[in-house]
C-alpha cells in the first residue's frame, strides 16, 4: 500500500470512528437574535474504473460532495438578516482527478479548495445581495434533483471519474476525458456580485457577475442570469430551474451555455428528473432519471434511481456521448450517515474515431456535521 493511500484510509478510518455518535449541532448565539454555526461533513469513497483493456482503483473523496468545513455568521440587520458564510474543502483526493496516469496526493490543500467567502443581506421586501467567492447565479440551474440519490447518480456525470481517459478501439490510451464528452454546463463559484429577487409564488429570478479569483494563470468572467422555481402542486414538490451564462476568457474566446432542469417528488416516494444543456460552440444534451424513495428500514431512507445522459457534438461535431447510471443511497439517521452505491457505463464515438465502453463503480460513505 502506497504511503499516500495509507494516510487517506488512516484519515477515513479515524473521522469515520469519530462519526458513531450521532452529530451534535455547533451553533453560538449571541443576545441580539444572532448566531455562528460551524458545520462540515466527510465523504471517503473507493473508485473503480474500468476502460475496456484495465482497470485502476483507487480510494478517493467523492466528488459530487466533498469532505468540507465551514462556519456561518448571522445577524439581525437592518429589516432583514447580514450573513457571513466560509467553506473550504479538505484538499483530499478527489475523484473527478484521478485517472489511469496520475493520481493525486491523499492530502493536497490548496486555495482553490476554498469554496466560498461569501457576504450577503437578504432583505425582507427588497431580496437577497451577494459580495465575494460563492455561488454564480447559474450554479446548481442544471441540477434540480429531489431523487435522494445525488451522491451517485446525478446530472453532473464527470464528478465521479472526470479524468478518466477514453481507450480507441484498438486499445491505446486516447486523450480524451469523461468530462469532455459529458459536460452538464452547470455554474459554478467565482468571486462575484449577485442579486436574487424575492420568491413570487415559489419563482425566483437571479443574476451575476463573476471572475476567477482563485486559480492561478486562470482568467475569465462570467455574468449569468436564472430563474427557479419551488413549489408543490397537490402531493407531488416540484423544483425546476433555467439558466444562461456567458464565459469571456482572456484570449478572446467567449463561451454561451443555457440550461435547465426540473425534479418532481411524488408523496409515494417515486420521482422523476429531467435536465438540458445547450453549448453555442460545441453541442447539447439531454439528461433524465426515474428513482424511487422507500422507509424500509426503520434505520432510515432507501433511495434507488437510474439515469441516462445523451451527448452531441460535445468532443467534437458529430460526436455522440452516451452514459447509464444506476444508484442506492441508504440513511442512518441515528449517526448522521448516509452509504451509497453507484455503477455507471460510459460510451463515446467520434467520426473517424471508435473508442471502447467503460465502466465505474462508486461506493462510500458520507457523515455530515
Amino acid at each position: 500500500m502506497s504511503v499516500s493511500r495509507a494516510t487517506f484510509l488512516a484519515a477515513a478510518a479515524c473521522a469515520t470512528g469519530l462519526a458513531l455518535p450521532a452529530a451534535a449541532e455547533f451553533r453560538f448565539d449571541n443576545d441580539s437574535g444572532g448566531y455562528a454555526l460551524f458545520y462540515g461533513q466527510f465523504d471517503p469513497a473507493y473508485l473503480s474504473f474500468d476502460d475496456g483493456v484495465s482497470t485502476f482503483g483507487e480510494v478517493v473523496d467523492n466528488g459530487h460532495s466533498n469532505s468540507r468545513v465551514g462556519f456561518w455568521i448571522r445577524q439581525p440587520f437592518a429589516a432583514g438578516e447580514f450573513a457571513f458564510n466560509f467553506e473550504t474543502g479538505l484538499g483530499l483526493r478527489p475523484s473527478f482527478l484521478t485517472n489511469q496516469l496520475f493520481t493525486p496526493k491523499a492530502i493536497n490543500w490548496q486555495r482553490t479548495s476554498i469554496r466560498k467567502v461569501d457576504f450577503s443581506w437578504k432583505t425582507d421586501n427588497a431580496g437577497t445581495f451577494y459580495l465575494g467567492q460563492g455561488s454564480d447565479a447559474t450554479d446548481g440551474v442544471a441540477h434540480s434533483d429531489l431523487s435522494g440519490t445525488t451522491l451517485v447518480t446525478y446530472n453532473s456525470i464527470a464528478d465521479t471519474a472526470g479524468a478518466a481517459l477514453f481507450r480507441t478501439a484498438a486499445g491505446a490510451l486516447s486523450l480524451r476525458t469523461v468530462a469532455q464528452a459529458f459536460p452538464s454546463l452547470d455554474g459554478g463559484r467565482t468571486g462575484r456580485v449577485r442579486y436574487d429577487t424575492p420568491s413570487f409564488g415559489g419563482v425566483t429570478v437571479s443574476a451575476s457577475y463573476g471572475e476567477e479569483i482563485l486559480a492561478q494563470a486562470v482568467d475569465f468572467e462570467t455574468a449569468d442570469i436564472a430563474l427557479r422555481y419551488a413549489g408543490e402542486i397537490g402531493a407531488t414538490r416540484i423544483r425546476g430551474a433555467v439558466g444562461y451564462s456567458r464565459v469571456k476568457f482572456a484570449n478572446g474566446v467567449t463561451r454561451h451555455d443555457t440550461m435547465g432542469s426540473v425534479s418532481m417528488l411524488h408523496e409515494s416516494g417515486f420521482n422523476a428528473t429531467l435536465g438540458a444543456g445547450n453549448r453555442k460552440e460545441t453541442g447539447d444534451y439531454i439528461y433524465g432519471k426515474l428513482g424511487y424513495q422507500a422507509e424500509w428500514f426503520a434505520i432510515g431512507g432507501t433511495a434507488l434511481s437510474i439515469d441516462y445522459y445523451d451527448g452531441d457534438d460535445m468532443t467534437v461535431a458529430g460526436s455522440q456521448s452516451q452514459s447509464m447510471g444506476i444508484g442506492a443511497v441508504q440513511s442512518f439517521d441515528q449517526v448522521g450517515v448516509d452509504a451509497y452505491l453507484g455503477y455507471r457505463e460510459y460510451q463515446l464515438s467520434e467520426p473517424g474515431t471508435a473508442y471502447r465502453d467503460a465502466t465505474s463503480v462508486l461506493f462510500g460513505a458520507l457523515w455530515r456535521f
